[in-house]
């Protein structure tokens, strides 16, 4: 009878350790999901600044990305710029939820 409850608290103890380790989120997919989703809005947001939609819009974005401006050059360079950002922003924020998670 002993045995059996000792068996069975250890269980218990694995199966929480074990979830403890499966709630952790991964950083680096954060990271890559956040920059592919932000390269993507640039690059619509620069091909729409070139066809006349989202002007000013367009415009605001250039104020704020150094990058970022109307020709191809400039719509990759905003492409890289808020990739970079986006993945240094969430893989930190990801990863310190995992700290104090």
């Amino acid at each position: 009878m002993v045995k059996r409850e000792l068996k069975r608290k250890t269980n218990i103890r694995k199966k929480e350790e074990s979830n403890s380790r499966n709630n952790k989120l991964n950083p680096l997919a954060f990271g890559y999901a956040g920059a592919t989703v932000s390269g993507l809005c640039m690059l619509l947001l620069g091909i729409g600044w070139n066809i006349g939609v989202y002007s000013r819009t367009a415009e605001q974005m250039a104020k704020w990305h150094l990058l970022f401006s109307k020709s191809v050059l400039g719509i990759i360079g905003g492409i890289v710029e808020a990739g970079v950002i986006s993945f240094v922003f969430l893989y930190v924020l990801i990863w310190l939820y995992n700290k104090f998670a």
